[in-house]
């Protein structure tokens, strides 16, 4: 029996190796991939794409570190599918950025079969939103790009949905995959999203008509519950909740998202509720500008993978949340084995849990990443009414800004929860926190390298925080700590902030 601690998505030629991180592999690090006993390649970080292959053939894969292995397994490559190109017959699609493509693209994906891939190549092809199914891919080629309109009339209906911890109707997002239940089980199983394009949606412009129209439409409602609105972060908060994401994936299992341009979505870009087996590869995200503007969000969901992917985000990088008090303490669904490696972020907030995490977090590796360009870096953040609890985190070989535990008061309406939040067991092991945050404004700011604050009262402190070789370059390095135990740090290095 072959170690689990390897893992493979393939097609019918390709496949896209990774690996945990050795527990004695540090930040410079090489790996030796072999294929069927043969050395094919060496790789820096913990992943690793196998080309060439041969379809419906089965492969033995291993992967060396230090002459020790890693892990192995077997893979089997898939068969050759049909392409359906949207542009010829039955379907006629037009990428000349111009038509409006929504009823022949969705005829397109209701016709894709197991052996099938809906095939898109070069060209601009505008849509409203679209529904995939079990059992299919999508494939964008190089230039292509499915481009979601401005218009709220593209996002309707309204489907079941959460947004910011709340359950409720939210307009339906570009790519749509599952119906969400959290009493229910998986709906949509095996869908492959996949290619050299671009999908994007229609950013500030959509997501600021459907606030202004969602205003207008609850002006009643906001009007009697004046204290409500006064408790949110700003007036959008409770008519911008309806809008919708670029990738929604509710009650889904084992969809693999890979080599994509994801850019622009009316507010979260990929987001994946109630779901399982989510991997994200070699993706880019872009949405600097859109407020809301997150990266990738698992929420409620396990076994969530992401690496090698750039983030250009409007907020975090990398959201993870369970809900928010009450509805998410009683559905109680947690996001748990969340894996995130090799991703660098260029501008927005980073990676963060929180602060929607009434259901629970646990199991979350980060390594290897390079969030030096971001604003809050690496955050753990709840209120005092979540409840909920964060536990079992570990980050490594990373850079950052600052690491952050603590409250926040934002986003605090709700009715509390009968305890705080639970905050325990976290290690940082090999960072290098740079003390210096980069706002929305493109503007640097001094920040505390780290910051512990637990929450107030007997038995709510922030406990078991463990710092293993942290690396410090700030201007003047200070580390708040406050209601918080057992902290523990072990070979602190301050060095002089670098030359710009």
């Amino acid at each position: 029996m072959f170690e689990t601690h390897l893992f493979a998505r393939s097609t019918a030629h390709h496949a896209v190796l990774y690996w945990d991180k050795p527990a004695a592999a540090g930040a410079q690090a090489e790996y030796t991939v072999y294929l069927n006993n043969e050395p094919v390649g060496t790789a820096t970080r913990t992943h690793y794409t196998l080309s060439g292959l041969e379809p419906q053939t089965e492969y033995r894969v291993d992967v060396v570190f230090d002459n020790q292995p890693v892990g192995a397994c077997m893979l089997r490559t898939g068969a050759e599918k049909q392409r359906i190109n949207v542009t010829e017959a039955p379907y006629w699609v037009k990428g000349d950025g111009v038509t409006k493509n929504t009823a022949a693209l969705q005829r397109a994906i209701d016709a894709c079969g197991p052996g099938d891939a809906v095939y898109l190549p070069a060209g601009t092809y505008l849509t409203g939103a679209l529904r995939l199914h079990s059992d299919m891919e999508l494939y964008l080629d190089e230039g292509a790009v499915l481009q979601g309109t401005a218009e709220i009339v593209d996002y309707q209906p309204r489907i079941p949905s959460r947004f910011e911890g709340i359950e409720q109707r939210c307009y339906s997002s570009l790519l749509n995959l599952g119906k969400m239940d959290h009493a229910d089980g998986y709906n949509c199983v095996n869908v492959v999203i996949r290619g050299k394009g671009t999908i994007a949606s229609g950013g500030k412009a959509l997501a600021d008509k459907i606030v202004a129209d969602e205003r207008e439409r609850l002006k009643d409602y906001l009007a009697e519950h004046a204290d409500l609105v006064a408790s949110c972060d700003s007036e959008d908060t409770i008519p911008g909740r309806v809008r919708p994401r670029l990738i929604n994936i509710s009650n889904s299992q084992n969809v693999w998202i890979s080599g994509l341009t994801l850019r622009d979505g009316a507010s979260w870009n990929v987001h994946m509720i109630y779901s399982d087996n989510i991997v994200t590869d070699h993706c880019v995200f872009q949405s600097q500008g859109v407020w809301n503007g997150d990266g990738w969000d698992p929420d409620s969901s396990t076994n969530c993978t992401l690496f090698g992917c750039d983030f250009q985000t409007g907020d975090d990088a990398v959201a993870i949340k369970s809900g928010k008090n009450p509805e998410g303490n009683v559905i109680a669904r947690p996001s748990a084995h969340i894996y995130v490696f090799d991703c660098h972020s260029t501008f927005g907030h980073g990676i963060c849990i929180g602060s929607e995490m009434s259901g629970g977090v646990e199991d979350v590796q980060i390594w290897d990443c390079d969030l030096t360009n971001a604003f809050s870096g690496i955050e753990i953040k709840a209120t005092a009414k979540r409840g909920g609890y964060v536990r079992g985190v570990t980050v490594r070989d990373c850079k950052a800004p600052r690491v952050m535990i603590h409250g926040v008061p934002y986003n605090d309406d709700g009715e509390a929860a009968d305890t705080v939040p639970v905050l325990e067991h976290f290690t940082f092991a090999g960072l290098t926190l740079t003390g210096r945050a980069l706002n929305s404004r493109q503007e640097w700011k001094d920040v505390a390298p780290v910051e512990l604050v637990g929450f107030e009262g007997p038995d709510h402190a922030l406990r078991d925080v463990n710092f293993d070789g942290l690396t410090i370059t700030a201007k003047a390095p200070r580390l708040p700590l406050q209601s918080c135990c057992d902290v523990t740090l072990r070979g602190l290095t301050c060095l002089p902030p670098q030359e710009e």
